[in-house]
């Protein structure tokens, strides 16, 4: 008698089917690497688009150059991304090797450093998004209590490509806590009842 993969031996001993927990397994590992290229790419996109944007705007004869590294908020989300993508990017490779080889993850302590990078990666990227959110408004509303002007009124299109760079970081780091539950899931399964023993190909 079989029932989602597990088998039940005469002497009612569950015996798991490696060929059901490699197709599973399979399918995570598409999943997680297609995450893991979307994360890459607009991580790249968010830090390219930030740190590449200037303006300069002459005020009473004087020439005034905005860039990103005048707000530190933006500052730690360049460097949040960048973080990020290259962290993608080497993760990435590690899920084209494991799959290339047919290996499933049974190593408890390279799942656990996986789950620890993608939780880390997840709270860093969205704290970077809402800080260099938070900035954002500032510059767009100002702050008439403060006495801090309208930024975005006289460099605008500064800060319609910061807006472009804020937007990529928020869906990469969505991605990547969508990233951190399929890590979760790949790390808690190996405290089930599958061990999984059998299955040669530890990754």
């Amino acid at each position: 008698m079989s029932y989602l993969g597990v088998g039940v031996s005469p002497g009612n001993v569950p015996v798991y089917h490696g060929s059901n927990l490699k197709a599973v397994d399979r399918r995570v590992r598409i999943a997680e690497l297609v995450l893991r290229c979307l994360i890459c790419g607009l991580g790249v996109l968010a830090a390219v688009l930030i740190g590449s944007d200037t303006q300069i705007k002459e005020i009473f004869s004087i020439k005034k150059k905005a860039k990103f590294t005048d707000m530190k908020a933006l500052v730690f989300l360049v460097v949040a991304n960048g973080l990020a993508a290259a962290y993608s990017l080497v993760q990435g490779l590690r899920c084209v090797v494991s799959m290339v080889r047919g290996s499933v993850l049974f190593n408890k302590p390279l799942a656990w450093a996986i789950f620890s990078g993608d939780q880390l990666m997840a709270y860093l990227m969205l704290a970077a998004v809402a800080a260099a959110a938070q900035s954002s408004v500032f510059a767009m509303f100002g702050e008439p209590e403060l006495q801090w002007m309208k930024i975005c009124s006289m460099y605008g299109k500064f800060c319609n490509q910061v807006g472009e760079g804020i937007a990529s970081a928020l869906f990469a780091s969505l991605s990547m806590v969508a990233l951190s539950g399929i890590s979760a899931f790949s790390l808690f399964r190996l405290y089930g009842g599958n061990k999984g023993g059998k299955i040669s190909g530890r990754w």
